[in-house]
């Protein structure tokens, strides 16, 4: 298992919605993605992360640089692969690794 992986994500956090309404949005993005949307387009449009701006992307990162909870789910996929829903203290993420 590599040290360094690089991914991708879209976060709908809980400070401006409930909890209930942002896993609902993140699931509704997660659809799109498996109807042929295209992640780094949605990312752009529905991010809550900065990153989104730059199609989700948070560059490489390698164990204990993101919180437990993303960074167990990320190093579990495969590259090219999209997670479901991730909670963390931060919101819903989808995670799309890239590398």
């Amino acid at each position: 298992m590599s040290d360094e992986i690089r991914a991708s994500h879209i976060l709908r956090n809980n400070s401006d919605r409930s909890k209930e309404d942002a896993l609902k949005e993140i699931e509704d993005l997660k659809a799109q993605i498996d109807d042929g949307a295209d992640f780094a387009d949605l990312a752009g449009e529905h991010s809550d992360c900065p990153s989104g701006s730059d199609g989700g992307d948070l560059g490489p990162f390698g164990r204990g640089m993101m919180v437990s909870e993303f960074e167990d789910a990320a190093f579990a996929l495969d590259v090219g692969e999209v997670s479901g829903p991730v909670e963390t203290s931060f919101g819903y993420h989808l995670i799309h690794r890239t590398g």
